[in-house]
């Protein structure tokens, strides 16, 4: 199954399963463009076999940059930077998708403007945390139009498809955690408000037929925290609208509840309420072929892969052929031999066990 094609609920055939995760590359332009060493990043894995290469995250308003080196999707100007991007994958052979963005309260003040927002005045819990500013009724609706202008955007450079990142503790995310949610208003009242707004208002701006996915983190570690219950109910009311995936974020593709809630695989969990509604999309520490099989195995249609995707470019064709990938980044030079930008090149060897790197 791995390696045949899938077709999404739009009608838009994938090449095979195996998908590119979305990787912040810190590679972009400090206006927001990418950079051509990216281009050539995303053009190379889409070269090497993998049918679906989901971009980095790109933010939808100034208020949302979150790294150094993040590329920027918020406003027509940006179009050109889009329309390569997107070129460079469909290029290449594979389905290209745009991941759409906002940091809210993660977002270092100075690269937002100023102080972050998000849903309340509260510090996400990391040492020497800012405290947000609480978005006001009309800052929601105008993020809301900024989400849905970027889609349109996306479509609009060429990109195959859209996926909105509500996952990994970022702004959607924030209104649904009742850590970070404190709001005693609608927005609060219905923590999955907002994400479902956002969603909606994404799928109104590019039209029937144009697939939009939904990436979402199912527990959090702090207390209070999302738990399962929060996110089968926001997962109960995505797969009523028309989307073309779930993509679940995970550390490993076989991990339990994070808080001890349940001893079964979160993603088994998940597919069984989803109950093929909508595709699933299993990730986390998948290397092999037999890992991303057991993906598949779980419960999941498609497979991302992560950083096997950054060390092995044509991991998909290696495998394919029954050659081991390689799981390590070479000592030097990894930019030059693998393809990778000089921002995700220098972070790599920056910080220690992020990657197995070789010794020689």
């Amino acid at each position: 199954m791995l390696f045949e094609p899938f077709r999404l609920p739009s009608g838009l055939e994938l090449p095979n399963r195996v998908v590119v995760a979305p990787m912040t590359t810190y590679s972009s332009r400090p206006d927001g463009r990418i950079d051509p060493e990216e281009l050539e990043y995303l053009a190379r894995r889409a070269r090497g076999g993998f049918g679906t290469v989901i971009t980095a995250a790109c933010y939808v308003s100034p208020t949302g940059h979150c790294f150094q080196g993040q590329w920027s999707c918020a406003d027509d100007a940006t179009l050109p930077s889009l329309t390569s991007a997107a070129r460079a994958i469909c290029e290449g052979g594979a389905v290209s998708v745009l991941q759409i963005h906002h940091g809210g309260r993660m977002c270092p003040d100075h690269l937002c403007g100023g102080r972050g927002t998000s849903a309340s005045e509260v510090p996400a819990p990391r040492p020497n945390a800012s405290t947000p500013r609480s978005l006001t009724n009309e800052e929601i609706e105008e993020l809301i139009a900024a989400f849905a202008s970027a889609a349109a955007r996306a479509k609009s450079a060429g990109f195959h498809g859209v996926e909105i990142h509500g996952a990994n503790t970022y702004l959607l995310q924030q209104f649904v955690s009742p850590h970070s949610n404190r709001r005693t208003d609608r927005w609060g009242q219905n923590r999955r408000l907002f994400p479902l707004r956002v969603t909606e208002a994404v799928l109104d701006a590019v039209g029937p037929g144009y697939p939009v996915g939904y990436r979402f983190s199912p527990e959090e570690a702090e207390t209070p925290g999302l738990r399962w219950a929060d996110t089968e109910d926001l997962v109960r009311a995505l797969i009523e609208l028309p989307l073309d995936w779930l993509h679940v974020s995970l550390p490993r593709y076989d991990r339990a509840s994070l808080v001890g809630d349940f001893a079964e695989p979160t993603l088994a969990r998940l597919a069984r309420t989803i109950g093929r509604r909508v595709p699933l999309i299993g990730v986390g520490g998948v290397k092999t072929r037999a890992d991303a099989e057991a993906v598949l195995a779980l419960g999941a249609d498609l497979v991302a892969l992560g950083r096997v995707a950054i060390s092995e470019p044509e991991w998909p064709i290696r495998v394919a052929e029954g050659l081991a990938p390689r799981l390590t980044i070479p000592c030097a030079d990894a930019g030059s031999r693998l393809t990778i930008p000089t921002g995700l090149e220098r972070r790599i060897y920056e910080v220690k066990g992020w990657f197995d790197v070789d010794d020689a």
